[in-house]
């Protein structure tokens, strides 16, 4: 059996039936009781579990860090932060204690928190709300990073997260929260980390992307006079190499989209790894489209910004006549 819903209700759902299932879980952060998260993603868990979903102060840090001492006293903490940009003002707890409290005790302890957040452009927001950072916390050993880019895989990513020994971060594309709908599995969904998907497959071409960028880059696909295999990574770390150079390895070709800026972004790292696993195989050099190495813009400049259907179908095209 399965459901129409939108990213945000699978969010929802996912959260739902993982509080009924274990009694460990615990949902907080600013505003997620009461007022069900900025976003609504957490709409209606309190009148269900009013003992395990509660309102945090506005304090970053402060949410991470009662995450490291919830886990290191048996719990699963799912905490949320408004946007990814208020992220950074709790950086210094994912990097330092996060992502090591279980090489720290020499596996004594464990840090199993989904730290749940939406990231990303295009909703025309204020500035901070819209930084793409998943190049940064992918740097961090010890910290899982996944995207989902539709309704059913972060419905099933985002239980995965939760069942996970790990620390994952979470983050959530706000522009297609209500963008779409499609079938999501009623009752257990798993989608494992570290596992791409082809999307649809391809002979000359790969397109790489994830998140908001999947759709822009199917739009692309679809216009293009070639065939395409498009592949969306939605683990970032750990990146699925394999799928990605397999597919490299038989159209030659890749275009890696994301709209983070282009210099040290994700895309930087998947052209690395094709390059040592799939050199000889490359007809030409991987391109990316990727956001520009400056501030996100305020939101007249948004869309000049955000890769869009035109610069990948430019991107495909180059790689393709090289």
């Amino acid at each position: 059996m399965a459901s129409n819903r939108t990213l945000v209700e699978a969010v929802r759902e996912a959260l739902s039936e993982e509080l009924a299932r274990d009694d460990s879980v615990v949902v907080y952060g600013q505003d997620v009781a009461v007022d069900g998260g900025v976003f609504r993603a957490t709409q209606g868990l309190a009148e269900t579990y009013p003992e395990r979903v509660y309102d945090a102060p506005v304090a970053e840090s402060g949410i991470v860090g009662l995450g490291v001492g919830l886990a290191a006293v048996g719990l699963r903490p799912v905490p949320e932060i408004q946007f990814s940009g208020f992220a950074f003002q709790a950086f210094h707890q994912i990097q330092q204690h996060v992502a090591r409290l279980h090489s720290r005790t020499r596996g004594t302890l464990s840090c199993p928190m989904t730290l749940r957040t939406p990231y990303g452009g295009g909703i025309r927001a204020l500035e901070h709300h819209s930084e793409s950072y998943e190049a940064g916390y992918a740097h961090i050993p010890g910290l899982k990073v996944v995207i989902p880019s539709g309704p059913a895989d972060a419905k099933g990513l985002l239980a995965s997260a939760i069942r996970d020994p790990d620390p994952v971060l979470f983050l959530e594309p706000m522009r297609i929260y209500r963008a779409f709908r499609e079938e999501v599995p009623e009752g257990d969904h798993l989608v494992p980390i570290g596992e791409a998907r082809v999307v649809d497959p391809g002979e000359d071409v790969t397109v790489v992307a994830w998140g908001a960028m999947l759709r822009e880059a199917r739009r692309a696909a679809g216009a293009v006079d070639a065939s395409v295999e498009l592949i969306d990574a939605r683990s970032i770390s750990p990146l699925d190499t394999e799928t990605i150079t397999d597919s490299v390895r038989k159209t030659g070709r890749c275009v890696v989209v994301h709209e983070a800026p282009r210099s040290g972004g994700m895309g930087a790292e998947v052209a690395a790894r094709i390059g040592e696993e799939a050199f000889f195989y490359l007809e030409a050099p991987v391109e990316r489209v990727a956001g520009y190495d400056v501030p996100y813009p305020l939101f007249a400049r948004e869309e000049a910004y955000l890769p869009d259907r035109e610069r990948i179908l430019a991107g495909i095209e180059r790689a393709i006549e090289t």
